[in-house]
């Protein structure tokens, strides 16, 4: 046995993940870096390590470009930082929708690489056989349907999904197909109310809404759209804080105080031992 202490950590897991349905709703915000995820970590219940990444902090036009490398390395740092939410990585464009050999080798490589509890993955025609593929594997899985970033060069744009009969049939159908492939949540981006709860009501898993209203299980934003960092941010965000201001009034004040050599001052200034320091 080795001597070493482990520290015992007490991370929420799948199954009270799923077991969440239709109560006490789900607390979710996506994560990217490790000072970030360690002050969300005790408030939320799952933290999204989304392939957004790209564009909230690499400055990415859209999600396409983010590669598995980028994804792995902010789930590394985000599950060093938290100790109770359960963590989920998102498996970018291109690793997932080939092969399911190809998808299974990913997301293996996510899980071990980083140490997070399950992979999401958005949800298209031959998605729900790869879901299914994975989960027999041992490799949890968390949907996504509705409005698909990473469709936006099929789509031409990030629009709300489920406005027309057929459109609202065809995401409801994929819900219900995630679910059945061994899905243990889904979310759901960017649809009617309706939409919403019709989905919500018709799988036995927790759904999981970004734009999609109260009527479903949980709730998730990404975190830097619902504290201010932008100075757009889609309809169904609502600002908690402002902090873009914030910091453009921090910066604003170091940059006089270092002009006016106000900065640094005595107090963050190092004295050799031989010269007292100012009174």
């Amino acid at each position: 046995m080795s001597s070493q202490r482990h520290e015992t950590i007490r991370r929420i897991t799948v199954p009270e993940i799923t077991a969440r349905k239709g109560t006490t709703p789900l607390v979710c915000l996506t994560a990217y870096t490790a000072p970030v995820a360690s002050i969300l970590d005790e408030a939320c219940d799952l933290l999204l390590v989304g392939d957004s990444v790209g564009m909230v902090l690499h400055g990415l036009p859209n999600t396409v470009g983010v590669t598995l490398e980028m994804m792995i390395l902010h789930g590394q740092a985000v599950m060093r930082a938290s100790r109770k939410a359960l963590v989920v990585v998102d498996l970018p464009f291109g690793a997932y929708e080939g092969p399911k050999e190809l998808a299974y080798a990913n997301a293996v490589r996510v899980l071990k690489e980083t140490g997070c509890q399950a992979v999401k993955v958005e949800s298209g025609p031959t998605v729900p056989e790869t879901i299914a593929y994975l989960v027999r594997r041992g490799v949890p899985v968390v949907g996504h349907v509705g409005l698909r970033p990473q469709a936006v060069n099929v789509d031409g744009a990030f629009k709300a999904k489920g406005r027309s009969d057929a459109e609202r049939a065809r995401v409801i159908a994929e819900a219900e197909a995630t679910a059945d492939a061994g899905a243990f949540c889904i979310v759901v981006e960017g649809v009617a109310e309706s939409v919403a709860r019709e989905i919500t009501e018709a799988v036995a898993v927790p759904t999981i809404g970004i734009g999609a209203s109260a009527g479903c299980d949980g709730q998730i934003l990404v975190t830097d759209d619902m504290l201010g960092l932008f100075d757009w941010t889609p309809k169904f965000v609502r600002r908690y804080a402002n902090l873009k201001r914030e910091i453009e009034g921090a910066v604003r004040a170091y940059a006089d105080d270092v002009r006016a050599r106000r900065f640094p001052a005595a107090a963050e200034t190092y004295f050799s031992k031989r010269v007292n320091a100012p009174e």
